[in-house]
């Protein structure tokens, strides 16, 4: 891969600093004003010039003016150009979890907004790590997945779910279930097919449904209970359905699905021959029901893709390994879509996924037990405060009602936490096809040691007044 190369300027002199190891020293050379430029120009940008600095989604560039009859460098009267973005993203704006963090940063809030932990993981699986990379596994990994990961993902699933798998054709290790999402959509999902979505939903589902040209259709799941209707399920499917993406332990509202609700939706799969895209990464954050893998139900492991990652069970959301398991036909369209997004997904840690998975059940039932006495801490604290606490019978999140303190919407509750109570809080409207919907609902994260959110209900108990 080519170095990175940074450039100075001045109206007379640019300066060229390599950054290959071999180089131990600036070079300087004299230009004509913009002949470098126009050496770009000819092959890649020929009726632009660069200005100011801006930063355009991952690369740092200048911003592009379309002009090629000056040949001065101006930043003093650089008029700034529209972003440039394809139509299928043009509605999508920074995601709310970045918004969110950078107010919290700004305003020295308690972020209890953003679903990482504020702790670390299991020593064990960190070693495992650190053994991997002085063994010298470093390279690029085997596309859909180094053997000892496949193999024990495949174990953990027959655990959990009493499926056997075969771990070379029907596991594909990705980029973070994220990537395990994307991978599937648009390794199976073609443009003007319809998906069902169950509204709130994770924020990338609808833009990588966007991406791919899917019809999205939302059934909307609501309070206190969230509920699955399936009579408007029932209605929602068409001929031209081709999917429903679900997600149990749900996120945001921490409702699992129930048997009955699961037994429906299989029923209606496989009466319309509509896949399932199951994601499942809360499964081991189960609390008040056992999880049931729906690809376990008879008649669906054939038409399912279980999405599923190590960041939330093992507390490495920075890892960021994820997998899709799914019969060999369905695999082939993930696997083809995953060869060109990442490829493969980092080697070292890909191993430490496999030491990882094999842990004890003692593990489990620990993080469990850990997780319900942070639940309970949050869920009583937001009760003392106020709010209308909905049941969370999974995952690490909350949701409540914050109309009792008098905002118009969520958005606006949100910032005022921010700003003048110092704790962070998520706003759901960003989570359904109509925003309106969710405008009354925030959603808390208990995936933060005691003492952060004991501080946290403390600060909304002194500052946050009911109206």
């Amino acid at each position: 891969m080519p170095h990175p190369i940074s450039f100075r300027f001045n109206s007379n002199q640019c300066i060229w600093t390599p950054s290959h190891k071999m180089l131990l020293r600036p070079h300087y050379f004299t230009l004509k004003p913009f002949n470098l430029f126009q050496t770009f120009s000819k092959n890649i940008f020929p009726k632009y010039k660069f200005t100011e600095i801006k930063r355009i989604g991952s690369l740092r560039f200048s911003s592009i003016m379309a002009s090629s009859e000056s040949t001065a460098v101006s930043t003093q009267n650089a008029t700034p150009q529209p972003l440039q973005v394809a139509k299928r993203l043009e509605k999508f704006k920074t995601t709310i979890f970045t918004q969110m963090s950078s107010l919290a940063i700004k305003h020295g809030a308690i972020n209890l907004g953003q679903g990482f932990p504020n702790f670390d993981g299991p020593e064990f699986v960190k070693e495992a790590a650190i053994q991997a990379i002085r063994d010298s596994k470093n390279q690029y990994a085997r596309g859909y997945g180094v053997p000892d990961l496949n193999s024990a993902v495949a174990e953990r699933f027959k655990k959990d779910s009493g499926l056997i798998i075969d771990p070379e054709k029907e596991v594909t290790v990705t980029s973070g279930c994220t990537e395990a999402i994307a991978a599937t959509i648009l390794g199976l999902i073609n443009p003007g097919d319809e998906v069902i979505l169950f509204a709130p939903f994770y924020d990338s589902y609808e833009a990588t449904l966007s991406m791919a040209g899917a019809k999205i259709k939302g059934i909307t799941l609501r309070p206190p209970n969230f509920s699955i209707p399936i009579d408007e399920l029932k209605s929602a499917i068409s001929k031209n359905t081709r999917a429903i993406l679900m997600n149990t332990p749900h996120n945001p509202t921490g409702k699992m699905f129930t048997r009955e609700e699961l037994e429906a939706i299989a029923s209606l799969c496989i009466e319309n021959d509509i896949l399932v895209f199951s994601d499942e990464v809360y499964d081991k954050l189960s609390f008040e029901m056992d999880h049931i893998s729906i690809a376990s139900l008879p008649g669906m492991y054939e038409r399912t893709v279980t999405l599923n990652s190590l960041g939330k069970t093992f507390s490495l959301t920075g890892w960021k390994i994820g997998w899709a398991i799914a019969p060999p036909n369905i695999t082939w369209g993930i696997r083809q879509a995953h060869s060109y997004l990442t490829f493969a997904t980092s080697t070292p840690m890909q191993y430490a996924a496999a030491a990882a998975l094999r842990a004890p059940d003692s593990y489990y039932e620990e993080l469990k037990s850990d997780y319900v006495a942070k639940k309970k801490i949050l869920v009583e604290g937001l009760k003392s405060v106020g709010f209308t606490v909905y049941p969370s019978s999974g995952t690490y999140f909350v949701v409540v009602d914050h109309t009792p303190f008098g905002l118009d919407n969520d958005i606006a509750f949100c910032e005022y936490l921010i700003k003048e109570v110092g704790v962070v809080a998520i706003p759901t409207s960003v989570f359904y096809l109509n925003p309106e919907e969710g405008k009354n609902l925030v959603r808390f994260t208990f995936c933060k040691d005691e003492g952060t959110l004991r501080s946290a209900v403390e600060r909304m108990k002194e500052k946050l007044p009911k109206k």
